[in-house]
């Protein structure tokens, strides 16, 4: 489990920009950074209730990071960065077999691109970018929430690598309870989507997790199913 610093309760007033939404925290209005550069429209409502965590740096701008949303079913994590650190705990270890030689090494070149995971052991390489996801409709996870040429690019350099006889996949960690599938959002990005399908049928793994999230933290729940657009 990633967990959780002590969160202060507050309500959202507004989201201003890109990284930064405005605060209501015990009836005074502040900012906050918002660590995810997604639309987050069904998310960030004005009044929505909001978890806040202090931030690390004393004389930051803002001075609190905007780390949970509430919704009828539950919370979400906002967090961009915490997947990353997910998968490094609860998957990494065991991706090609685990034991003690395996290695793990982060945000390493792999052609353009520079690829969150390269994991090394006597099994072979396999290169993982791990991707975050909050935007569920009727139970169905779906990324990006906002067109992304950089993940299409991504997806490329992983195909290159499997078409190249190396392990490559993509993992897409939901930060909330209640996905009970995963799909490429076709609608919204249709390069991504089928530089996914493309991927996929050249041997990258394309594997979707959900996650448990509370105040006290969040831990990756179990793996459901990839469907992918007709």
């Amino acid at each position: 489990m990633v967990a959780f610093p002590e969160l202060v309760p507050g309500r959202l007033v507004a989201r201003d920009n890109r990284f930064r939404a405005t605060v209501c925290v015990s009836g005074r209005e502040m900012p906050a950074h918002v660590p995810n550069s997604g639309r987050l429209r069904e998310l960030l409502t004005p009044g929505r209730e909001v978890w806040l965590a202090p931030a690390a740096q004393p004389a930051r701008k803002t001075a609190f990071d905007l780390a949970l949303v509430q919704l009828p079913s539950g919370l979400v994590s906002i967090d961009a960065r915490l997947p990353n650190a997910l998968f490094a705990e609860a998957l990494a270890p065991h991706w090609l077999g685990g034991g003690p030689e395996q290695q793990v090494a982060r945000e390493v070149r792999l052609g353009g691109s520079r690829l969150d995971f390269l994991l090394t052991s006597p099994a072979g390489r396999c290169w993982v970018e791990v991707k975050s996801v909050t935007l569920v409709r009727e139970g169905v996870a779906l990324f990006p929430d906002a067109p992304t040429a950089r993940g299409a690019r991504h997806v490329h350099e992983l195909q290159r690598a499997a078409e190249a006889g190396e392990g490559a996949a993509v993992v897409f960690i939901v930060q909330r309870a209640d996905a009970t599938r995963f799909q490429p959002y076709a609608a919204n990005d249709p390069a991504l989507a089928a530089a996914l399908i493309a991927a996929q049928a050249a041997a990258v793994v394309v594997k979707a997790y959900r996650c448990c999230v509370s105040t006290a933290g969040i831990r990756i729940a179990d793996e459901i199913p990839v469907e992918w657009p007709s």
